[in-house]
């Protein structure tokens, strides 16, 4: 069997589906979370939790509400230095719109400290994705159908917007595709290509970045099309950066791409559902995260409230559904893997509870474990290593 070194300390190996798998062992790490709370009340803002990397068990440390009113999104540079979240508020300094807001991260003790916040020129940001150096955050805007750039100083804080923008065009739902809405903005592995998946014009589009300057260009081709009325979200790359998957909210399916990270190009390869077979009440797709092994992809539906497993061929790029596990609760938006990959973390934004899994190793279902804990209308989540 093949080993992977890791900061974490030690390997585990095992076997699904007759193929060795690796997973990094991270009982020698601790993390702190932080869980995005976009409530409409007293309690909005950022919630701060303590992980047992041995247990899987979360412990309450504070909540953070300085800087931001309704954060939906939270990423961090690559060193974990910086937090940056996308806030929905209906004005930034004295102009209509949301934001994206700048933290710096205490390693030892997981306290932000706010910096600065930067308006978007427009409403509802949803998501943002950081320049592995952090030069750059990348933010998707949609209320207003548009996708920025903006550059980053050296300590976290964020300057106007340098690149932006606007997607055109209308789909066939008429109440959620009248106009563009880019639900996401993903840099590819090599920072050379960004993917805005585009819930209102079912199209996912593709920019050259500029690493030097921020600067976002139309690729060619400058989208791939998405089936009528899906509505994608949001976009993952595989771990050998040969694939590339999206989520669709409105037709409840996984798309899976070849990716040719030398022109940045999608090529589709499969759709699947996300919902098990023969349900058919209302649901829609959420968010979606790919096993660091890459052997398993793991996506939310909001409705069948469930989160669904995915075995994923590391070869071919096809999936097959394997699981699906209840989120006891209500719309669950966001959910994320711990860096060890053997946890997962599900939010009920609507029934305001976090859940804990044990991922199985052997099938890559779900198993529930620990307490449920309250938090007001958790929405995305992110790991943060604690400094030893």
């Amino acid at each position: 069997m093949m080993t992977v070194p890791h900061d974490d300390g030690g390997i585990i190996l095992w076997r699904l589906n007759g193929k060795d798998m690796i997973m990094v062992n991270s009982i020698a790490a601790s993390y702190h979370v932080y869980i995005a709370s976009s409530n409409h009340g007293a309690d909005e803002g950022i919630w701060l939790y303590r992980w047992d990397s041995a247990t899987g068990i979360l412990q309450f440390v504070r909540s953070i509400g300085n800087g931001v009113a309704k954060p939906i999104y939270l990423e961090t540079d690559a060193r974990h230095r910086f937090l940056y979240v996308a806030d929905q508020v209906n004005e930034c300094d004295g102009e209509p719109g949301g934001a994206v807001a700048s933290y710096a991260i205490d390693s030892e003790t997981g306290e932000l400290k706010f910096l600065n916040r930067q308006p978007l020129d427009g409403g509802s940001p949803c998501f943002v994705d950081v320049l592995d150096s952090g030069r750059f955050v990348l933010a998707a805007n949609y209320g207003q159908g548009s996708v920025v750039a903006l550059p980053t100083q050296a300590d976290g804080r964020l300057d106007p917007v340098v690149s932006k923008h606007t997607h055109e065009g209308s789909s066939v739902n008429p109440k959620r595709q009248e106009g563009p809405h880019p639900h996401s903005i993903v840099l590819d592995p090599a920072n050379r290509f960004a993917f805005s998946a585009d819930l209102g014009v079912d199209r996912v589009m593709s920019y050259r970045f500029d690493e030097a300057t921020g600067v976002l260009s139309p690729n060619e081709p400058a989208y791939v099309q998405t089936p009528a009325g899906s509505g994608p979200r949001h976009l993952r790359f595989h771990p050998n950066r040969r694939f590339a998957y999206v989520i669709t909210e409105l037709a409840n399916t996984v798309i899976a791409y070849a990716y040719d990270e030398n022109v940045g190009t999608l090529t589709e390869i499969q759709s699947i559902s996300a919902l098990p077979e023969g349900f058919d009440e209302t649901s829609y797709c959420s968010d979606l995260h790919i096993h660091p092994d890459g052997g398993l992809l793991f996506g939310s539906n909001r409705g069948h409230d469930s989160i669904v497993t995915f075995t994923l061929d590391p070869v071919t790029g096809r999936l097959a559904a394997v699981d699906h596990a209840s989120t006891q609760g209500n719309f669950p938006r966001g959910f994320m893997l711990d860096p060890s990959g053997r946890f997962l973390l599900a939010g009920n934004e609507k029934s305001d509870t976090v859940l804990t899994y044990r991922i199985d190793p052997a099938t890559g279902k779900l198993d529930r474990i620990g307490p449920v804990i309250q938090v007001p209308n958790p929405v995305c989540f992110k790991f943060v290593r604690i400094a030893q």
